[in-house]
């Protein structure tokens, strides 16, 4: 059998410069997913002096500024994190439905990850379940990925 050659996903933090955009639209929320996302990617060993936090309005602008963000060099990945909650009208599908496209064309037009850290519930319950402190929380889970693509992104390109 000829040996196939994988590429697999370090977690080697060396000059790694992650960005978070998060959402202060249901912002009680959004800032426990950023807690947690800080909280991985320092034990993950990414140094607080390679991360930047920016804040934006609401999640429709989370794509603008995470392209602004991955279009730096420096940049390695970035993390998107939000909580759209479905109301009474279509207002959420079009949130929802918009950041995840904007999300996924920045990272496609940029080649970097743009991890979507954007919950999308039924309801506070939800949003509160996949946020919790010392539970499930997928701030948590996009660090790991935006660490896991990094690291993949880099060895593709070596």
């Amino acid at each position: 059998m000829v040996p196939v050659k994988t590429l697999e996903a370090d977690h080697s933090m060396r000059g790694k410069k992650f960005v978070i955009v998060a959402s202060k639209f249901n912002e009680f929320i959004t800032q426990r997913l950023l807690v947690a996302c800080l909280k991985e990617l320092s034990r993950l060993g990414v140094p607080e002096s390679n991360i930047t936090v920016a804040w934006v309005p609401g999640s429709f602008e989370l794509p603008v500024a995470a392209k602004t963000m991955a279009m730096k060099k420096t940049v390695h990945a970035v993390i998107c994190l939000g909580c759209v909650i479905r109301g009474e009208t279509y207002h959420f599908e079009l949130i929802a439905e918009n950041a995840a496209r904007g999300i996924m064309e920045v990272s496609l037009q940029t080649g970097k990850p743009v991890i979507f850290g954007v919950l999308t519930p039924d309801s506070l319950d939800q949003a509160n379940k996949r946020s919790e402190v010392k539970g499930d929380n997928k701030g948590r889970d996009a660090a790991q990925a935006a660490v896991e693509m990094a690291n993949l992104i880099s060895k593709i390109k070596a």
